[in-house]
């Protein structure tokens, strides 16, 4: 039998288009406006690598993006193939290909799954009717394509949310592998006492202990993963990203290698990185007569230690219009260009990015900008006198998350009461 091809509405691309100039921090919101008149759905999340501040980008139903956690889609990636399969429907059963079922938000729920070729996964919970696969993963890779393209040329202000996150999310995860691995470490402790004669309810509690600690660990290497690359790997990247220079009549580029131990980059450092070279490289090649660009990669513990030269005309200054963009994106890391150009002999750049965050040193007016969206909307509602139940209500979300979001906002802030919360964001404004 044929299948009757469906039209979709020229609104549909419309709708692309607009997904494909959204910031990172609004893709999923924009994807998903395209997608409900396609597959209705209660949320859409979105998890990447490529971003590493926020691999999770999500929207819809507040339960679900505000509880689905990084080891829960990495569970469905693990399980979903690249590309597309066939038309099915959201209560067809289970399918050879794919899950249609999973644990997200710490609760079994249908989903529909697809992964693009960039290893990006989509994740749509409680889809409803007929699915068109082909569509929807095919919509999904120009999305997918575009999230890896954004990230490759991040602008300076994602640059600085994109570490301020990791930062964030490093020191989370870190508080939360010290009290779990102190917790069963004193339940090991116990079990294992002399003084406890229930043989085997010790047997079972520490074997059930030692799982726990297991499954912990391997999150926190998850996260690891997620928020650090190594720095041969990110040089390797960056020698896939320029081979198309050489190949189609660029200029010949050679590349010194990075100690293969150095220490390994943060994600958002290593993407600058290879971002900040791209753009360099361009910006040489457009001068006349070179014919041959050098690339290093260096790190000292401390930073990255980018030098770049070129045989060109050397004419290169910091006012030079491309060495502009180029020094924008190096001062959202808080990094350092250099700029030598000898006349006749060639230009070198040089570009040292700082691995670690800033110290925890800055004002209120810094920390109020580190909120998230959501964030800002409970800290106001809360400066304002409102309390937590009308909070919640007026959110849509749960007394419980509006308690986890106000502990945040005042540890953000460092003030201690809501009198002071007021203060905090009338003085960051």
């Amino acid at each position: 039998m044929i299948e009757r091809a469906v039209t979709y509405p020229v609104e549909l691309l419309d709708g692309l288009a607009s997904v494909a100039s959204s910031s990172l921090l609004r893709i999923a919101g924009a994807f998903r406006e395209v997608l409900e008149p396609v597959v209705a759905h209660s949320a859409l999340v979105i998890f990447t690598e490529d971003c590493t501040g926020r691999p999770r980008k999500k929207a819809g139903d507040p339960a679900i993006v505000e509880g689905v956690t990084i080891a829960e889609l990495d569970a469905v990636r693990q399980r979903t193939p690249r590309g597309p399969v066939t038309t099915v429907t959201a209560d067809a059963g289970p399918h050879a290909d794919r899950p249609t079922s999973a644990v997200i938000a710490g609760a079994e729920r249908p989903i529909a799954a697809w992964l693009a070729d960039t290893g990006a996964l989509l994740v749509l919970t409680d889809p409803q009717g007929p699915i068109d696969d082909r569509l929807v993963g095919a919509l999904w890779e120009v999305v997918a394509a575009g999230i890896r393209q954004q990230v490759a040329t991040a602008a300076p202000d994602y640059l600085r949310d994109s570490r301020a996150a990791s930062s964030e999310r490093a020191g989370a995860i870190a508080e939360l592998t010290d009290a779990h691995a102190t917790t069963l470490e004193s339940i090991l402790a116990v079990t294992r006492s002399r003084q406890t004669s229930a043989e085997d309810a010790r047997a079972a509690v520490t074997e059930i202990a030692s799982a726990a600690m297991v499954e912990l660990r391997a999150v926190s290497d998850r996260d690891r993963q997620l928020a650090e690359e190594p720095v041969a790997r990110a040089f390797a990247r960056l020698r896939e990203d320029l081979r198309p220079l050489a190949r189609f009549g660029g200029p010949e580029v050679q590349f010194i290698e990075p100690p293969v131990d150095g220490r390994a980059l943060p994600g958002e450092v290593a993407h600058a990185g290879r971002a900040i070279v791209r753009g360099t490289v361009l910006a040489l090649v457009e001068q006349s007569s070179v014919g041959r660009v050098r690339v290093q990669w260096d790190c000292d513990g401390s930073n990255l230690l980018i030098g770049i030269r070129d045989d060109g005309p050397g004419e290169l200054t910091v006012d030079t219009p491309s060495v502009q963009q180029l020094g924008a994106r190096v001062a959202a890391l808080r990094g350092r260009l250099d700029v030598q150009a000898t006349p006749g002999w060639g230009s070198e750049l040089h570009v040292t990015l700082p691995l670690d965050p800033p110290p925890a040193t800055q004002t209120r007016a810094d920390s109020a900008a580190a909120l998230t969206e959501r964030e800002w909307s409970v800290a106001e509602l809360a400066a304002g006198g409102a309390r937590n139940r009308a909070i919640a209500e007026t959110l849509t979300i749960s007394e419980n998350t509006v308690k986890f979001h106000i502990a945040n906002v005042l540890r953000k802030l460092g003030v201690a009461s809501r009198v002071e919360l007021a203060a905090a964001l009338a003085a960051s404004r």
